[in-house]
């Protein structure tokens, strides 16, 4: 059986305010927010994916208490498109 011992989450450094957004698109901070509740949003500009997710996952395992060398399976959730997931895992596992 497999058991869930630490989470851990990582966001790019960059944020984007609404109002940075509003100067490239028309639209406005108001609009946004009250459509959607968003404030503001990150940004990976140098940052791979997979860069974000070791960092995540040392943030799991420092949660953990643990080694990485004790954990045998780590799994990865992010909002990007399918076909480029699947060659991160492939990268972040290799």
């Amino acid at each position: 059986t497999g058991r869930i011992i630490g989470t851990g989450s990582y966001v790019p450094e960059r944020i984007v305010t609404n109002e940075e957004l509003a100067e490239v698109v028309e639209t406005s901070d108001e609009w946004i927010v009250t459509r959607t509740g968003i404030h503001e949003r990150r940004i990976a500009e140098t940052e791979g994916t997979s860069v974000l997710a070791a960092r995540a996952a040392e943030r799991a395992l420092k949660n953990a208490n643990v080694s990485a060398e004790k954990v045998d399976f780590i799994l990865l959730a992010t909002s990007i498109s399918c076909t480029f997931f699947l060659l991160r895992i492939f990268s972040i596992t290799t």
